[in-house]
């Protein structure tokens, strides 16, 4: 999208790029190097014990496609090459030799006197998800089950250069539309873009580690741009029916000054 030279000249912090975004949060909520990658060790460790109990396998769709690679036992440099069926069927992105001394080994890369670094941020990835939403009409006439009940969504505007911090007003905004509490939130599925965005969410809000993202989050996972909501929710709806929650949430921040968060009910 080409730059608006007009809101450049007013306002040029929307154009501020989202790792900076990240950096600004980490100075303002007073968030250290060492909360930040406590938080991505969290996440890499809870996306790897949900991959090795199972949990993502109802909710993923193997894809298998050719590729061409090397041909085993050409001779070298021949350039012989030979197509192969590979099936993709987990995540590829959580690593199981992170540890807090790899993580803090690693430099900023947003801010030279920074705290954001490649292991603390959320990974560049491929992915897709889709929800399928109805009325209970329509449901009820094909015969399909709902997973959960779409209860309310609320959106909010917040400072771009602070956008990470979208979810707070938007989660205040739909408990109060549908005069939930966040105690009865019983998991909340919130975008992981960087450790320090959500550690400064949760500056704010109090949620219970024990009911966010319990299987981890995009910062082992990835974040496949455009897929949050899907992504999100597909997990949600897959953890809800396993613990038996009644209510469940997805909310994120969204690059430009916006949050979003949406309340769901098991049924």
């Amino acid at each position: 999208v080409a730059p608006n030279p007009a809101l450049i000249d007013s306002y040029p912090d929307v154009y501020l790029s989202t790792g900076l975004v990240a950096e600004n949060h980490a100075r303002e909520s007073g968030i250290s190097r060492e909360e930040q990658d406590g938080f991505a060790l969290r996440s890499h460790q809870r996306a790897l014990a949900a991959i090795d109990a199972g949990r993502f396998t109802e909710e993923i769709t193997p894809v298998t496609f050719r590729v061409a690679v090397p041909a085993h036992g050409g001779a070298s440099g021949s350039g012989a090459r030979e197509v192969r069926e590979v099936t993709v069927a987990q995540d590829e992105g959580p690593r199981r030799d992170t540890s807090g001394e790899a993580l803090a080994k690693l430099r900023p890369v947003f801010h030279a006197s920074g705290t954001v670094t490649a292991g603390n941020s959320s990974q560049t990835s491929d992915g897709a998800a889709a929800v399928l939403v109805t009325s209970a009409a329509f449901a009820r006439e094909r015969g399909l089950q709902p997973l959960a009940r779409f209860v309310g969504f609320a959106t909010a505007g917040v400072k771009p250069e602070l956008f990470g911090i979208g979810p707070v007003p938007a989660i205040r905004k739909v408990l109060t539309m549908t005069g939930l509490s966040l105690d009865d939130i019983g998991l909340v599925e919130l975008n992981e873009a960087f450790a320090a965005q959500v550690l400064a969410c949760l500056r704010e809000l109090p949620i219970d580690p024990d009911r966010l993202n319990v299987n981890g989050g995009a910062v082992a996972l990835g974040h496949p741009l455009g897929c949050t909501g899907a992504k999100l929710t597909a997990t949600l709806l897959s953890e809800m029916r396993r613990r038996k929650v009644r209510y469940g949430m997805v909310t994120m921040c969204v690059g430009g000054g916006m949050g979003a968060a949406g309340v769901f009910e098991r049924m």
